[in-house]
């Protein structure tokens, strides 16, 4: 089966890159089409349905949180950023926009590859309201409500961010330094202590479904069922 995805992106050699690993990485099997900013994926989405767009968020003209809104005003196609703003803030916004994922600059192909197929299958099957669910938590990436055991929990944006890269890897040992790049970015210098901190806040707002949130001595944690 073949996928077609939009690669909205201003820097040229990144657009050459993902574009040539991606041709050979599926052989042939994924058509992506490159924009160089906002406006000229704009008018590529008016002519043509995409199975999954990549965007950057620092674009001239039309930014990616913009074009990101204005898809999500018609679509409910999967939905990628690729951003070097590793703020808790920048990330939440782009959720609450409609976004499915981030990927962090500087990124492994490998994994941006990996990230894309996941999204793609997943969207094979899609539903309307997706929901991220382990044991008795449950997440819902549109409306962004999270509850455990049936009730609403209100998360701040650190432990929501670790909550659902948590349920998004569920049954995998996490380690500390995989969160630390994924949700504080590749430029946090800080102890990875604080890693534990979030997941103590985070496990007492759950209440008793907390601890699904296995400690992994010397290694990280993990969510089970």
């Amino acid at each position: 089966m073949g996928y077609s995805i939009l690669l909205a992106e201003d820097d040229a050699q990144i657009r050459e890159i993902i574009s040539d690993y991606f041709t050979h990485k599926s052989e042939d099997s994924i058509c992506l089409s490159c924009a160089p900013n906002g406006t000229a994926a704009l008018e590529l989405l008016q002519n043509t349905e995409y199975d999954l767009i990549l965007l950057d968020v620092m674009m001239p003209g039309i930014d990616g949180f913009s074009l990101c809104r204005e898809i999500r005003a018609k679509s409910d196609v999967p939905i990628l950023f690729l951003t070097a703003r590793a703020r808790e803030e920048d990330l939440l916004y782009g959720y609450e926009l409609g976004c499915d994922d981030y990927v962090i600059k500087p990124f492994s192909l490998a994994a941006l590859y990996a990230k894309c197929l996941a999204l793609l299958k997943r969207a094979s099957g899609t539903i309307l309201i997706p929901e991220l669910v382990c044991g008795r938590i449950r997440m819902n990436l549109r409306t962004l409500d999270v509850t455990a055991d049936g009730r609403h929990v209100v998360l701040a944006p650190k432990e929501f961010a670790l909550l659902k890269y948590l349920l998004e890897h569920k049954n995998w040992v996490v380690s500390r330094d995989m969160l630390l790049d994924r949700i504080w970015g590749a430029d946090y210098f800080g102890s990875d202590r604080v890693v534990d901190n979030h997941i103590k806040k985070l496990r007492k707002a759950l209440g008793d479904a907390g601890e699904q949130i296995r400690t992994v001595i010397t290694k990280g944690y993990r969510l089970t069922e």
